[in-house]
Parts: structure tokens; C-alpha cells; sequence
């Protein structure tokens, strides 16, 4: 439940338009509901400015549209992350408008299309091989309200195409570099501009990449200073962070 919410529930009790039995059923499921399988944190957005977000890996579909139509009645943006189409059809069985992304493998109920954020944020794909988990950044940031720019398949190899869009990275507030194989587009990225880059190193790679680890090695080791790390195929996780800056 966002503080809009409440303060709108205060309102309308404090109005009249609202009676006190209505105004504490509104309230009943703060700040979690107890689904018997999952504890649906309600006060998330209260405390971090985002509301939970579900990760649908390891959940059945009947899980997943159980705790989205627990999330519906807060009026906020919804996102499940590592979802299958399965979990999708339960989900539109109880949400029809919810919508699915095959390619970064998201559910979002979209309910908000505030702009919280103060400038713009950029992704950037080394390859076209990276776009799954830099998609996955693209649709949350979306979701946390934020204005975005894209920019895929201009990795290293070609270091023209990343040089020939340099006006459009200096426009951004925050920049998410999403590369695998030796990872080395952030510390590219990273000296072409002044603003914090969140690098994305994912598992995708021959052998010696070791499912991303070489990536993220390469990243941890840059020797750009404004260049951060998440975890590998973390496109989600970057995307938060970049959010929280992007509202600074």
C-alpha cells in the first residue's frame, strides 16, 4: 500500500465518505497478509518506495496469482520477474489486464504511470545475446516510474557503435551496462560519461566465461570509478538501484 493510499483512506473517513468499518478493512492486511504459503509485505512501498516485488522462479502458477490479486487491491504497480507463460494465464485468470513479456520473462499489472524519477535512465546490451536480462531491467524500470532510453548490441567488438551514440548516453542520469563473455562494456561506458553506471554482467559465454563469473570479475576489477556491480543476470536488482538514484 503506497502513502497516496493511506492518505487518501484518511481522508475520506476524516471526510465522513468513508465509514470506520470500511476504513479498517482497507487497512486490515498492513503491513503483511498471511496467504499460509507467502507473507505479502503491504508496507514495501512505504519503507523502501517500491512495492514487493515477486520473483516467480520456484513458485507454482496458482502461487504467483495468489499473491497478485493479494497486491491488486493497493492500486500500484505489479511485477513478477522469472515468469513463465503458465504462471501468466493464472495470473490474467484473476488479472486480465496483466501483461506478459516473454523475452525478459516479466508479469506487470500496470496501475501507475506516475514519473517518479528526475532525469532519464539508459540500458545498454554488449550483444544481442545479453537483451533477455537487459529487458528485464528495461520493464522494471518502467514499472518504478521511470523515463528510459535503450541501447543493445554495442559491445566492444564494434566499439563504433557504442562511440556513435555518445551524445545520447551523456543525457542519461544513471546507465545500466548488461554484458557477458569478458564484460568489459561498463569500463567503456564508464569512461565516456559522469554518472554511475550499474553493470549487469550475464551468464552468456563460451566455457572460459564460467556462466558469467568471468564477467563479473572483469566488471569488479574495472578501473572506471563509477562503475558498480550487481549480481549475474540481475537486470532486476540494477534496475532498482538505478530507480533509487534516478529519484535523488
Amino acid at each position: 500500500m503506497t502513502e497516496e493510499k493511506i492518505r487518501q483512506i484518511l481522508s475520506n473517513f476524516k471526510s465522513g465518505s468513508l465509514r470506520e468499518s470500511e476504513a479498517l478493512e482497507q487497512l486490515r492486511t498492513l503491513p503483511f497478509e498471511d496467504l499460509g504459503f507467502a507473507n505479502v509485505d503491504h508496507h514495501r512501498s512505504l519503507r523502501q518506495g517500491f512495492p514487493e516485488v515477486i520473483f516467480g522462479a520456484g513458485k507454482s502458477s496458482e502461487q504467483v496469482a495468489k499473491i497478485v490479486q493479494s497486491m491488486t487491491r493497493n492500486q500500484h504497480n505489479i511485477l513478477v520477474t522469472r515468469a513463465t507463460e503458465e504462471q501468466f494465464c493464472a495470473v490474467r485468470a484473476v488479472v486480465p489486464d496483466a501483461e506478459f513479456n516473454a523475452v525478459a520473462r516479466t508479469i506487470v499489472v500496470h496501475n501507475d504511470d506516475t514519473i517518479r524519477g528526475k532525469g532519464s535512465v539508459m540500458v545498454v546490451s554488449a550483444g544481442t545475446s545479453d537483451i533477455p536480462v537487459a529487458e528485464e531491467a528495461v520493464v522494471t524500470l518502467q514499472v518504478m516510474g521511470n523515463v528510459i532510453d535503450s541501447l543493445f548490441d554495442v559491445g566492444v567488438a564494434g566499439l563504433h557503435r557504442l562511440l556513435d551514440r555518445r551524445s545520447r548516453l551523456r543525457e542519461a542520469k544513471v546507465i545500466i551496462a548488461v554484458a557477458g563473455m569478458e564484460g568489459a562494456l561498463p569500463s567503456v561506458v564508464g569512461g565516456l560519461v559522469s554518472v554511475p553506471v550499474i553493470a549487469v554482467p550475464t551468464s552468456i559465454g563460451y566455457g572460459a566465461n564460467f556462466g558469467g563469473i568471468a564477467a563479473l570479475l572483469g566488471m569488479l576489477n574495472s578501473c572506471a570509478s563509477n562503475v558498480t556491480v550487481v549480481n549475474i543476470d540481475n537486470g532486476f536488482g540494477a534496475a532498482v538501484v538505478a530507480s533509487l538514484i534516478n529519484r535523488a
